[in-house]
């Protein structure tokens, strides 16, 4: 139970790789704020957590926010405080993309993703570290994407999620001297319902998965194993990483495999 007693706050846990996280946390003896802007997604996470478990404790609990709306954002923060009077973990997991190229972009779409994927990480991160900082304690874990690391077709997202890995290191100097590790998890590719339109197309799923080194589409709950690890103290001397976890996709020049 490597997280037991903690509080966590889950933003965009209502889907994919954030409800993945909530589960496998929660596995880990944490309680969960199922933090997501949906209320239909959000709760059922926590029903699921809760028939899962059924044994009388809060497991999770759903808080709805908007993670681009500071006032939201404070709202959710001040709640879960006065709910459970402490948060030891933030990850911050909300995401949006459009598929556009840069000729195909509005300026508002361009300013929704920045809003969501990068503004929203900033407000979360912000407004939770003065309670981590009252025990010198706290584990922040930003889920950025490989989007960030390489090129990749969709100019807002990759800005965004490249942000989000810089931002994460940055806070290393104000604080890590001060208990608070600040980490990210770059995904690959993986079965959530954001690739569901790649996983019905046979081919093109095919064509993905040749040029995957482990032939094969991550599972969300990997994602959550790693989001476990930076959240514990197993953990602790790691402090400004950005954790790759794409199967080996990044690690090898795809022009130069055998046809």
């Amino acid at each position: 139970m490597k997280l037991e007693e903690k509080i966590a706050i889950v933003t965009g846990a209502g889907s994919g790789l954030g409800k993945a996280i909530a589960h496998s946390m929660v596995a880990e003896g944490a309680t969960v704020v199922v933090a997501d802007i949906d209320p239909k997604g959000g709760r059922e996470t926590v029903e699921e957590i809760s028939s899962k478990y059924n044994d009388g404790r809060e497991h999770a609990w759903f808080q709805e926010v908007d993670v681009s709306n500071e006032d939201s954002v404070k709202t959710m923060v001040k709640n879960v405080i006065g709910k459970f009077g402490k948060i030891d973990i933030l990850v911050n997991n909300a995401g949006m993309l459009y598929r556009k190229t840069l000729l195909e972009h509005s300026l508002e779409e361009w300013q929704k993703v920045i809003s969501v994927d990068l503004t929203g990480v900033f407000l979360c991160t912000r407004e939770v570290v003065p309670d981590m900082l009252k025990r010198n304690k706290g584990k922040i874990v930003n889920v950025a994407s490989i989007a960030g690391q390489v090129g990749y077709a969709y100019p807002s997202y990759s800005a965004a999620k490249a942000g989000v890995i810089n931002f994460s290191r940055s806070l290393v100097f104000d604080l890590a001297p001060k208990g608070i590790n600040v980490n990210c998890i770059c995904p690959g590719a993986f079965l959530t319902p954001i690739n569901e339109g790649l996983a019905k197309n046979p081919v093109l799923f095919q064509r993905v998965l040749k040029k995957m080194p482990q032939k094969r589409l991550g599972r969300p709950e990997e994602i959550g194993k790693a989001a476990v690890f930076l959240s514990s103290e197993d953990s602790d001397y790691i402090n400004g990483v950005a954790l790759t976890v794409d199967g080996g996709v990044t690690s090898f020049v795809t022009f130069l495999e055998e046809q």
